[in-house]
């Protein structure tokens, strides 16, 4: 099955990646993983990526799009794939379409992991992170047992600059802009399905679970 992986910042999308790939055995593709794989192999379009990525630059379309079709032609990818990151944008969906119609395939799920705004400021303005050790926290999901110090060695909690929740604000506002013309692209292909991520993180892939079942039945 070829399934495409969206939410917004905070939203659960890497704890769900892991189990859809554990139960299905599929591979988990992220634009990351990609770009990295690429200029470790050293192919042209590695290099290309790792040229932009050195300046700080956004890597081209073409750059991208050509990087997932090298990874997406790989044989790991016959039985389907799970796409985290890519495609972010509609051009980059359409060129995905032509990836996989050139391969016989097509894009078969569109996951949205779905959480109010509000709910994803509190998970993302609520880390904490150790001054000495570096250890994570988090004041409503995972507190440390002494306010303000890490459990490992009383170091001193603080919060980083861009899970204030200004910075926080913004940034999921402007994940949204981004995202809705992709979420209305594959709408009106028939192939999205919104998720509700606010349950409890086994009641959410039960949800996605029974989403993918009806693909084997």
């Amino acid at each position: 099955m070829n399934i495409v992986l969206m939410g917004l910042p905070g939203a659960g999308k890497g704890t769900q990646a892991d189990k859809i790939v554990e139960k299905y055995d599929i591979p988990h593709i992220s634009t990351g993983d990609m770009f990295r794989a690429a200029m470790k192999n050293g192919t042209e379009l590695g290099l290309k990526a790792k040229s932009y990525i050195d300046k700080g630059a956004l890597v081209p379309d073409e750059v991208t799009i050509g990087i997932v079709r090298e990874r997406l032609s790989q044989p790991d990818c016959n039985q389907g794939f799970l796409l985290d990151g890519f495609p972010r944008t509609t051009t980059q969906a359409e060129a995905l379409d032509g990836i996989l119609s050139d391969l016989g395939k097509k894009v078969e799920y569109v996951v949205n992991i779905e959480v109010e705004q509000e709910e994803l400021i509190k998970r993302l303005t609520g880390r904490r992170i150790c001054k000495v050790c570096g250890s994570s926290y988090h004041l409503v999901f995972n507190p440390p047992k002494e306010e303000g110090k890490c459990d490992k060695d009383g170091g001193e909690l603080y919060q980083r600059a861009d899970d204030n929740p200004e910075t926080v604000t913004n940034r999921l506002e402007v994940n949204i802009k981004q995202s809705q013309p992709l979420l209305d692209f594959y709408g009106k292909k028939n192939v999205l399905t919104n998720i509700n991520g606010q349950q409890d993180i086994n009641d959410v892939f039960a949800d996605v679970d029974a989403l993918l079942k009806g693909n084997r039945n």
